[in-house]
């Protein structure tokens, strides 16, 4: 039974509690508490801001980012379709990159002390809280530590001319992918695309969280078998 040695209190600040949950953390973390308050993660203050992120930071903060690397290869003289051609890919590579990271990396099991912690900080929380309107995007911090890295193997990869427009393509795909995260959790959308998106991460959340790792786009979960089931069918009496 969850909590027997160990119970979160739910009151107080939470990411070094989690941890000790032990072997009972994967069960307590998929028991989400529907609610759109924030909860206290740290007692210092600064921390405590640094994992707090509105959704329009993101387009403000990379779009600008993304017309930077761009305007790069459009100096180099790099031609508009192949400017073009580079960003599609980016953004490609991106949507593998999202669907990797969500399946091996954010589920990855934890029953250690720190593997716990750093589980919930990474993406746990986000499971546990759902509807926490200010933990649903990656902080920005967090985000340039991890693009800085990516950048370098681009460029290492990629021919000169081709590499700032294919990242900037990847960057773009990521905006993509965390101002439609957002949406699926607090946008409404009755039909279409973006209706069937939503039903089914909201499938992964609170039904099947090992299946349905893509947010943007279900492609990938369709390559490697990891779609979501359809719910039977209520027989008919």
């Amino acid at each position: 039974m969850v909590g027997q040695a160990f119970t979160v209190d739910l009151n107080k600040p939470l990411v070094f509690q989690v941890g000790h949950l032990g072997e009972a953390y994967e069960e307590w973390v998929h028991q989400p508490i529907v609610s759109k308050e924030t909860p206290r993660f740290f007692k210092n203050d600064i921390m405590e801001f640094l994992t707090r992120t509105a959704w329009w930071a993101i387009p403000l903060i990379w779009l600008p980012v993304v017309y930077c690397f761009v305007s790069s290869s459009v100096k180099i003289g790099l031609p508009p379709y192949h400017l073009s051609t580079a960003m599609v890919v980016g953004i490609f590579i991106w949507t593998l990159l999202e669907y990797s990271l969500h399946r091996f990396l954010f589920h990855m099991k934890t029953t250690g002390y720190w593997g716990n912690t750093a589980h919930y900080l990474l993406h746990g929380c986000h499971h546990k809280h759902p509807m926490d309107g200010l933990r649903l995007v990656f902080p920005p911090a967090a985000a340039a530590i991890l693009a800085f890295p990516l950048w370098h193997l681009v460029k290492t990869l990629a021919p000169a001319p081709y590499a700032p427009a294919m990242f900037g393509g990847g960057l773009l795909g990521y905006v993509m992918y965390d101002c439609t995260h957002y949406y699926l959790h607090h946008g409404k959308p009755l039909k279409g695309v973006s209706h069937q998106l939503k039903r089914n991460h909201m499938d992964h959340h609170f039904r099947i969280q090992d299946k349905g790792y893509g947010i943007t786009s279900n492609f990938w979960d369709w390559v490697f078998g990891t779609t979501l089931p359809k719910k039977s069918a209520k027989k008919s009496s």
